[in-house]
């Protein structure tokens, strides 16, 4: 029997092989069809839906492994253009790495604005990427740079921008334009632009006013259906000698309405309380919730220790409604007490900003789902 390369298959917040990864074949086959034929794509799905398992899972596909140089940057710490390129820079850099003499000391010789940061280690020799975000003195020559280097590699190159909604909230104007006429010149590389804020996302790749308008084919992503999942689940369990009650996948699905991650880390929970040969039952499911939540409960108490009182309330409220509607109403206001509409209003704003509350057909959620039910069980 082949030796099992983890002790727990519900693998939480990484991309390790296609055994570890639940479906997602048509949604696979749709971004290689887009990578083979030269388009870009937006893909757009709210956070913790899989989209960068996807992207790693599809980088990993053996014939696009052989067929292109791959490069992946989340940019969602990112504020400022410098910023952006410096991760692209090193994304570039730390890919090409192990390819050092045929790709690497092309590298610096293209991009010339950061030669300074570049330097051999004087005992093994090896190159060594020495570069701060400082040395980004010029972002948009230092960007033509990377560009230009990719445009000149040995195969055709998909540069992958998690979270590229981003790129709105710099503080250097036109810089959607910037980037626009920079990917519009490349021949050689195709990009996926993934983000998860859906009307941002929306606004920049179909609004006729937006530089990327139709720049890119569209892309959704749902969760992966409930008899898919379960069969998934079910499977993982018997190949490492344990049993799962039927039903007890899809109450885990339908209590985390399917999104991804949450599903995931529960099934990773329950599968660390099933011994050897032991059946996971229903009953788990409780004290699998209450031990996650458990790990994380003084990151969401500093998380609202952060917060403005307004803001704290409501998000408060919104987690005890579950999928809150007419949040601005006088019926909810006065049923929890808050302050007023226009109050309610700007705490809202500031929530949906930050990620705390998603925002979907006039009805909010509070985004992370452990997160509402300890403020439900602690107010």
């Amino acid at each position: 029997m082949k030796k099992q390369a983890f002790q727990n298959p519900f693998v939480v917040g990484k991309y390790i092989s296609d055994e570890y990864f639940c479906d997602r074949e048509k949604e696979t086959d749709f971004l290689i069809r887009q990578i083979r034929n030269g388009r870009n794509t937006a893909l757009i799905s709210p956070r913790r839906m899989g989209k960068t398992g996807l992207i790693q899972h599809t980088f990993s596909i053996p014939d696009i492994r052989r067929n292109f140089h791959t490069f992946f940057v989340d940019i969602y710490s990112t504020g400022s253009l410098a910023e952006f390129v410096y991760l692209l820079g090193k994304a570039v850099y730390d890919e090409l790495k192990p390819q050092w003499k045929v790709l690497q000391e092309k590298f610096f010789q293209t991009i010339r604005s950061l030669r300074a940061g570049f330097s051999l280690d004087p005992v093994t020799g090896e190159p060594k990427f020495e570069i701060g975000l400082g040395e980004i003195v010029s972002p948009q020559t230092t960007l033509s740079e990377i560009f230009e280097y990719l445009e000149a590699a040995d195969m055709p190159c998909v540069v992958a921008i998690d979270e590229f909604q981003q790129i709105g909230t710099y503080g250097e104007k036109n810089v959607e334009a910037l980037l626009r006429t920079e990917i519009q010149k490349c021949r050689n590389t195709v990009f996926v632009f993934s983000g998860s804020k859906r009307h941002l996302m929306n606004n920049m790749f179909n609004s006729s006013s937006r530089p990327f308008c139709q720049s890119a084919i569209s892309m959704g992503l749902e969760p992966i259906p409930l008899e898919i999942y379960e069969d998934f689940a079910s499977s993982m369990f018997e190949r490492y000698g344990r049993h799962i009650d039927i039903g007890v996948p899809e109450r885990v699905y339908r209590k985390y309405d399917g999104c991804t991650w949450f599903v995931q880390m529960m099934m990773n929970e329950l599968f660390a309380l099933t011994e050897q040969g032991e059946n996971c039952t229903e009953d788990k499911i409780p004290i699998a919730e209450h031990n996650v939540i458990s790990v994380q409960e003084n990151n969401f108490k500093d998380l609202l220790s952060r917060l403005a009182p307004k803001q704290k309330m409501l998000l408060q409220a919104v987690a005890r409604e579950g999928d809150a509607k007419g949040i601005t109403s006088a019926e909810f206001v006065n049923k929890y007490r808050l302050s007023s509409a226009s109050s309610v209003q700007a705490a809202a704003k500031a929530l949906l900003k930050n990620d705390m509350l998603t925002h979907t057909d006039d009805t909010y959620r509070v985004y992370d789902y452990f997160f509402a039910e300890w403020l439900r069980e602690s107010f």
